[in-house]
């Protein structure tokens, strides 16, 4: 900025008092706007943050106590234990009950068929079938299968069982099986269980039909409730 020369002394005096009476009132109002354009700012980011209904933002959790249930996963192998309970022999037919157990803190769900092959002392593998009833736990399949939700500590149940006597003109049974490599419904993985049955002091048998199809096999997840035990 360019300032004139004054030559005369009171003029001069006159000058600087206006020069800085006008410095000063520049000087306010570029403070007051400089203010004023801050506390906007605030005031819009204080809106922002606490409007009324204001949505959350991407990732964040529910609060305790919000409308929106958590979701619950599939048991998997590394939190069951997994052992053979509730054995015994009935009405042409031995087996007994697959206990899943949640061992884990977090609750999980269970629900369908678990996979579960057969094997024999001499190491042969076969698949139990998916049966669709039983005389033994006197199970029937239901569609849909239920969904049992396993707190710590909780248990779901499956039949294994097959027919222990043999069928058509044979006159003994295959080799039975000794142990049981089981897998909750919907998991890969695996644990290798003893197939001894105590009820029926036998291993679980492996006798066909009268056609040869396999009588081994295992119900859906059901709750203990539903079976006789």
């Amino acid at each position: 900025m360019r300032f004139p020369t004054v030559r005369d002394p009171q003029a001069r005096s006159a000058a600087y008092r206006g020069l800085i009476s006008t410095v000063a009132r520049s000087r306010t109002v570029t403070v007051c706007a400089v203010a004023a354009a801050a506390c906007g700012l605030a005031m819009t980011a204080c809106g922002s943050q606490g409007s009324p209904g204001a949505a959350a933002p991407a990732g964040t959790t529910a609060s305790p106590g919000s409308s929106s249930p958590a979701s619950t996963d599939s048991c998997v192998t590394s939190q069951l234990g997994i052992s053979l309970t509730y054995t015994g022999a009935l009405a042409g037919q031995a087996g007994g009950y697959l206990k899943f157990t949640n061992d884990s803190s977090a609750p999980c769900r269970m629900s369908g068929w678990p996979a579960v092959v057969g094997l024999t002392a001499s190491g042969q593998a076969t698949p139990l079938r998916q049966l669709q009833s039983t005389m033994f736990g006197a199970w029937h399949y239901t569609a849909p299968p239920p969904v049992l939700t396993l707190q710590p500590g909780d248990s779901a149940y499956a039949v294994v069982a097959a027919d222990d006597k043999p069928a058509g003109g044979n006159t003994s049974c295959p080799a039975p099986y000794v142990r049981l490599r089981v897998s909750p419904p919907g998991d890969s993985r695996n644990v290798t269980i003893s197939a001894w049955l105590p009820g029926a002091r036998s291993y679980l048998p492996a006798c066909p039909s009268a056609d040869g199809s396999p009588t081994t096999g295992t119900s859906t997840i059901t709750a203990l409730s539903s079976l006789p035990h």
